[in-house]
C-alpha cells in the first residue's frame, strides 16, 4: 500500500487524498466518519481531503437525506483521466516551452548508473527519432528495444545497427561484429552507444550484475564522436564482409594484429 501511495503522490495527490481513494476503493458507499477510521485520516482533515478529492472528480457524494456518503472513480476511469489531463500538459509545454526566448542548447553531459534508466532513455531517444538511429549495442540489450526499433521503422526511420552477437533477426541494416568475445574481454562489459538524429546521443558500459557507466547528452562534440564512431564500425564491417579471409591471412583470426594500434603489424 505504501507503494501504491507514493505513486498516487507522484499524480498530484496528496498522502491523505491518496489515502481516502485507497480506502473508499476497500469500502463504499462510505461516511466521512468510516473513512477517517479506515485510512487513518485525522477527524479534523477528512471533510477537507474529502472536499479536495470531489473538486478533482475523483470521487463523488451521494446524500439521502440522512447522511452523506462517497464513491470512488473507478480504478481505470481515475488513471485515464490522469493520463488525459498529463498528455495535455505535456503536449502543451512542449509547444510553449520551446518557443521561450533565449532559451540556450542543453549542451551539458548527464551521467547513468541505473540500468532499467538507461535502456529507459533509450527507448525514449527511438520512439523521439524522426530521421535516423545509429546504435552499436549487444544481444541482451537489443532484446529490450526491438519492438520500439521495429516503431521506427514504420515511422521511416533509418535505421543502422552494429549488432554483438547473433540476432537472428533482421531490423533495419545490421552489420554483426566479429570479434565480440575479444571486445567483451577487453572492456569486461557489453558497450552500447546510440545515436538519435545526429542531435542527441547515449552512451555507456554494462558490467557484471548490470552494473552501469554512462552518459547521455545533447553535446554537438559528443554526438559527433559516437557517430563517428558507429559510422567507421560499419565501415569495417563492410569490409570484413567482403574481404574475410584475406583479413585473417594478414592480421590473425581474430584480426589480432589489426586491433593492435600500437603496432603496425
Amino acid at each position: 500500500m505504501e507503494k501504491i501511495i507514493s505513486e498516487l503522490m507522484q499524480l498530484g495527490l496528496s498522502e491523505y487524498e491518496a489515502k481516502a481513494y485507497l480506502s473508499l476503493l476497500r469500502e463504499n458507499p462510505s461516511t466521512a466518519y468510516e473513512i477517517g477510521k479506515d485510512s487513518g485520516i485525522p477527524t479534523s482533515k477528512v471533510y477537507e481531503v474529502l472536499k479536495k478529492l470531489i473538486e478533482k472528480g475523483i470521487i463523488s457524494i451521494i446524500d439521502d437525506g440522512k447522511k452523506k456518503h462517497y464513491v470512488p472513480l473507478a480504478p481505470d476511469e481515475f488513471l485515464n483521466k490522469q493520463k488525459s489531463i498529463t498528455d495535455s500538459i505535456i503536449d502543451s509545454l512542449r509547444t510553449e516551452i520551446s518557443n521561450v526566448r533565449g532559451m540556450k542548447d542543453f549542451s551539458h553531459i548527464c551521467t547513468i548508473y541505473e540500468y532499467e534508466y538507461l535502456m529507459d532513455r533509450i527507448r525514449r531517444m527511438i520512439g523521439e527519432a524522426s530521421r535516423t538511429i545509429l546504435l552499436s549495442i549487444w544481444k541482451e540489450e537489443f532484446e529490450k528495444i526491438e519492438e520500439k526499433l521495429r516503431d521506427a521503422l514504420g515511422r521511416k526511420v533509418r535505421v543502422a545497427i552494429v549488432h554483438f552477437g547473433q540476432p537472428g533477426i533482421k531490423i533495419g541494416q545490421m552489420y554483426p561484429h566479429p570479434v565480440e568475445h575479444s571486445i567483451y574481454q577487453e572492456k569486461v562489459g557489453r558497450g552500447i552507444v546510440i545515436v538519435t538524429d545526429s542531435r542527441k546521443v547515449l552512451a555507456g558500459n554494462i558490467f557484471k550484475f548490470n552494473r552501469v557507466e554512462g552518459a547521455w547528452s545533447m553535446n554537438r562534440g559528443f554526438v559527433t564522436l559516437a557517430e563517428d564512431y558507429i559510422k567507421h564500425d560499419i565501415y569495417i564491417m563492410k569490409i570484413v564482409r567482403r574481404f574475410d579471409r584475406v583479413l585473417k591471412e594478414k592480421f590473425g583470426l581474430k584480426y589480432e594484429k589489426l586491433r593492435d594500434i600500437f603496432t603496425d603489424n
